[in-house]
C-alpha cells in the first residue's frame, strides 16, 4: 500500500449517477428517482478509469458511488473493465430491488472486491425512516445474509446521529453477527440534505470514538470516515487513557451483553488519508474535488487530468500541508496523523482549513496565546497522555 499521499490516492471515488429510488434524510448527493443528462458517457468512464493507471503500480482503489451505481446499464461492463486492468473495485450500493440475488452473483462473479451497504439503525423505524422508504431494513439484512452465502465480502457503512447513537452497539452487533468484513462508522458532514439534521457535540462524538476502540476489540476491523480524531483517540487508549461518560458506559455495557468480554486484539483499518490526502472524488459530470463532502471545484474528469489535479493543484497540495491548518487543529501535536476534517470545517465554518467543530481536544490558538484563564481542558488532557 502506498504511504506517500503526495503522489496518488489510495482510492478514488466515482460518483457514477445521482439517480437513487431511495430518499435518505442524510444524503450527501440529493439523490434523485432519474439519471440526469450530463452524466459521464460509458467511454468517458471508460477513459476515467484509465486514468487512475496512470498514477501507477499500486494503482488507487476505484468505489463506485452515486446516488445508486447499479442506475447506470453499463455498471457491469465498468466493473469488468477496471478488474481486467487490475484495479480494486468497491462498490457502494443502495438497497433498493435492484441489489438482489442476481446483481449480487453478477458482482461476485465479475470480481468487485467488497460491497458496502448502509445500516443506520438496529430496528427497523430508526433505519426505514432515515432511508426514506419502509422495508429497507429488513432488505438490509437479507442482503448481507446473501452475500454472506455467495462469498461477497461486505462493509457495513453506518452513519451517527442524534437519532441513532443509543443503537449503536446493537448496530455492531448485527453486523458481526451478519459476517461483514469490516465496519466504517461516518460521522455526519451537514451538506445536501443531510445539512438539516443536527450534528453530534464534541463531547459526544469523543465517548462514540471511545466506543468504537472497543467494538475493535470483537474482531471486526473497525474506521471512521470524517472523524480523523479516531486516531487520537487510539493512540490515547494505547496509552493507557480511561474513557468516561455517560454514552460511552451505555454503549459498552451494551457490548458486552451482546457480545460478550473482548477477545481479540484490536482491529482497525486506519490510514492517515484525509480530504484530498489519499482521497479523490468525481462527481457524476466528471467534477473533481478533493472529498465527496468537501465540494470544491478543482477540474472536470476524463478532459482534465487526475494525476495532474491531484499532485499540483493548489487546493490539495494545500489539504496535505499540516502547517496550513488554522485555530485547535493547527496548534495539536495530533495534526499530522489526525488533522481533522475538513469537509466539516469547510461545511460549518466556510472554511477548509478552519478547527473541527467536534473534536474537544485543545483550546484554539487565539485562546492558549491570550487567554489568562488557565488552559484547565488542554491540562487535564495532558495529565491524561
Amino acid at each position: 500500500m502506498r504511504t506517500d499521499y503526495s503522489e496518488a490516492p489510495i482510492f478514488v471515488c466515482w460518483e457514477t449517477t445521482k439517480a437513487c429510488l431511495l430518499s435518505c434524510r442524510h444524503c450527501r448527493a440529493r439523490a434523485i428517482r432519474d439519471r440526469q443528462n450530463g452524466e459521464l458517457t460509458t467511454h468517458e468512464a471508460l477513459k476515467l478509469i484509465d486514468q487512475l493507471l496512470e498514477f501507477g503500480s499500486p494503482y488507487p482503489a476505484l468505489l463506485l458511488t452515486g446516488g445508486d451505481p447499479l442506475e447506470r446499464p453499463d455498471f457491469f461492463d465498468l466493473i469488468e473493465y477496471a478488474k481486467s486492468k487490475g484495479i480494486y473495485v468497491a462498490v457502494a450500493a443502495s438497497v433498493t430491488p435492484k441489489l438482489n440475488l442476481n446483481s449480487i452473483s453478477r458482482m461476485r462473479d465479475t470480481g468487485v472486491d467488497i460491497m458496502s451497504v448502509s445500516l443506520d439503525g438496529s430496528i427497523p423505524e430508526t433505519h426505514d425512516r432515515l432511508r426514506g422508504i419502509i422495508g429497507t431494513w429488513k432488505s438490509t439484512i437479507d442482503i448481507l445474509r446473501i452475500s454472506r452465502e455467495l462469498g461477497l465480502r461486505t462493509q457495513v457503512n453506518t452513519t451517527i446521529m442524534r437519532s441513532n447513537i443509543s443503537e449503536m452497539a446493537d448496530i455492531f452487533h448485527i453486523t458481526k453477527q451478519n459476517g461483514a468484513v469490516a465496519w466504517e462508522v461516518f460521522f455526519l458532514i451537514r451538506t445536501g440534505r443531510g445539512a438539516a439534521l443536527e450534528m453530534l457535540g464534541a463531547s459526544e462524538c469523543e465517548e462514540v470514538m471511545n466506543f468504537l476502540y472497543d467494538a475493535a476489540l470483537y474482531g471486526i476491523p473497525v474506521r471512521t470516515a470524517e472523524g480523523p480524531s479516531f486516531r487520537r483517540v487510539r493512540s490515547q487508549r494505547e496509552a493507557g487513557h480511561e474513557p468516561s461518560g455517560a454514552i460511552y458506559d451505555q454503549l459498552v455495557k451494551r457490548l458486552r451483553i451482546l457480545d460478550g468480554e473482548p477477545a481479540y486484539s484490536p482491529a482497525f483499518k486506519l490510514s492517515h488519508t484525509a480530504d484530498g490526502r489519499g482521497i479523490l472524488f468525481v462527481g457524476h459530470r466528471g467534477e473533481i474535488y478533493p472529498s465527496g463532502f468537501l465540494p470544491i471545484y478543482c477540474g472536470r474528469a476524463p478532459g482534465d487530468s487526475l494525476v495532474t489535479i491531484y499532485r499540483f493543484h493548489n487546493l490539495f497540495k494545500a489539504l496535505r500541508n499540516p502547517a496550513n491548518l488554522k485555530g485547535r487543529c493547527g496548534n495539536c501535536e495530533y495534526k499530522s496523523a489526525c488533522g481533522g476534517s475538513r469537509s466539516r470545517a469547510f461545511a460549518e465554518m466556510h472554511d477548509a482549513f478552519e478547527e473541527d467543530p467536534i473534536c474537544p481536544y485543545l483550546h484554539s490558538y487565539n485562546e492558549l496565546e491570550h487567554s489568562s484563564q488557565p488552559n484547565l481542558i488542554g491540562e487535564e488532557l495532558t495529565m491524561i497522555r
